[in-house]
């Protein structure tokens, strides 16, 4: 009887065991800890402040945060799952170094209000890095616009040939895309610096605190006008993660492009060597890993969208324990999207262009079929008769092999007799290029005027510390 209730409290132990390290969220949120103290500082000098606690104490208090700061990043901090969190890690390490006194640290607040600002401030953090990181990309595709703004290719759509244009244009679409991505992200980081501290558990707190001192103190924009969502708020991670995932798409349409562009069949781009591998039984395959794999990691970044987004859609008010969940899509996300764009800026930034095939490639296709049609609409032609007529003499061109350009006047004139000798200016890629001088086309006056709007705007930027505004 005694070995039965002997084994029976082992194994009682070890499932006690099990359920500590399954509710607690230390091994994930202890990357947190540098914002958990900066939050605990300003939320003590207000205290202070306001009378809540003695000046003595709050030294105190700010002198053991610091050591704290210290210790855990000399590696010497005693984590242990028995205290859960990061922040009641932070706070039992307190104590032990100056006393009693270091609970007073949680007066006027609750552990929902201080993970709440916690993870508000982690993310403005990394947020200011993925800006800078954008600005960086525009700024490597305007350079590679520059030093290609000659260069022809085909346009597509369909994945088929359409129309030549520039391929500094092609570059400065997705330049349009990337500076989208930084404009969400400021206006997500708007939202996010709204102190959420003062809350309490949920109801507010019932000391005269100055919500909008600590809100200075951190650097936050505004305060959080309803205790009960400032508890259980965290739209702002959701649209982090959205503003994530469609940037994590225009990654991975370009990276599609890239690889496609490097195939032989293609051959418009050779990456660098170091984003680029071997076979391991093929030795005369160059593959693009790198952009496969940024491709590949940006399904992540939706994933880590609806995994949050499935983990709030049923959650009463206020706080619930699910919430803890939040911070394992948000790191996910945050490191995979601040690494493939690393990774992205080196390998646009070292890819060589082959300007030679792309300008083959535009000779090929009958890409100025429209522009043809255009030719018979200022002839006085109605531009769905001139579409036929065009039609006609593709499909002719094409049952010969031969290109539009090649095509003798007498030969076109026996489709229509407006064709006239002028009409090989039409015919010629460059010059098509050249009639598209609309704004926001592909002539090149418009994409030179485009690319020094891009350099002015990201001078702009870096003054103002990298904000974009307007």
């Amino acid at each position: 009887m005694t070995s039965s209730r002997g084994e029976g409290a082992s194994k009682r132990q070890t499932f006690l065991e099990f359920l500590q390290g399954f509710s607690a969220s230390l091994p994930l949120d202890r990357r947190l800890y540098s914002q958990d103290i900066r939050g605990s500082q300003a939320h003590c000098r207000m205290l202070a402040r306001q009378g809540i606690i003695s000046q003595e104490d709050a030294a105190r208090i700010l002198q053991g945060l610091e050591e704290i700061l210290q210790e855990i990043e000399a590696g010497r901090f005693p984590f242990s799952l028995q205290w859960e969190d990061i922040h009641m890690n932070v706070e039992r390490r307190l104590i032990e170094k100056i006393g009693e006194v270091g609970g007073k640290l949680h007066t006027a607040r609750s552990r929902n209000d201080q993970v709440a600002l916690d993870e508000r401030l982690f993310l403005a953090d990394e947020i200011r890095e993925i800006l800078d990181l954008l600005l960086s990309l525009l700024e490597t595709l305007v350079e590679k616009g520059e030093a290609h703004i000659e260069v022809l290719m085909p346009g597509y759509t369909h994945l088929q040939r359409a129309q030549p244009v520039l391929f500094s244009h092609h570059l400065m679409a997705y330049y349009e895309m990337f500076r989208r991505d930084r404009q969400r992200l400021e206006a997500c980081l708007d939202r996010v610096l709204e102190l959420p501290l003062g809350a309490g558990a949920l109801a507010g707190v019932d000391f005269p605190v100055d919500r909008a001192f600590v809100a200075r103190e951190l650097g936050f924009k505004s305060v959080c006008r309803n205790s009960i969502d400032a508890a259980s708020d965290r739209d702002f991670l959701l649209e982090f993660l959205a503003c994530s995932s469609i940037l994590g798409v225009h990654l991975s349409r370009f990276c599609e492009e890239l690889v496609i562009w490097s195939s032989q069949e293609f051959g418009f781009v050779r990456l660098g060597d170091l984003f680029c591998s071997g076979s391991s039984i093929m030795p005369q395959k160059r593959n693009p890993d790198l952009a496969e794999l940024i491709r590949g990691k940006s399904g992540g970044l939706v994933g880590a969208l609806v995994s949050l987004l499935v983990t709030m859609k049923g959650l009463p008010l206020a706080y619930n324990k699910d919430m803890q969940e939040d911070k394992r899509p948000l790191f996910e996300a945050l490191d995979t999207v601040k690494g493939c764009l690393r990774v992205f800026i080196q390998m646009v930034r070292t890819m060589e262009v082959d300007s030679d095939r792309m300008e083959r490639a535009t000779a090929e296709g009958h890409l100025t079929a429209t522009d043809l049609a255009d030719y018979l609409v200022e002839k006085g032609r109605p531009f769905r008769k001139a579409h036929g007529v065009v039609a006609e003499v593709v499909a002719s061109c094409s049952e010969r092999g031969i290109p539009l350009w090649r095509m003798e006047l007498e030969e076109l004139r026996r489709f229509d007799e407006a064709f006239e000798e002028d009409v090989y200016d039409v015919l010629d890629p460059r010059r098509s290029v050249e009639r598209k001088v609309s704004f926001g086309g592909t002539a090149t006056r418009c994409v030179r005027d485009a690319l020094r709007q891009a350099r002015e705007e990201i001078s702009r930027w870096r003054g103002q510390g990298g904000v974009i505004s307007g």
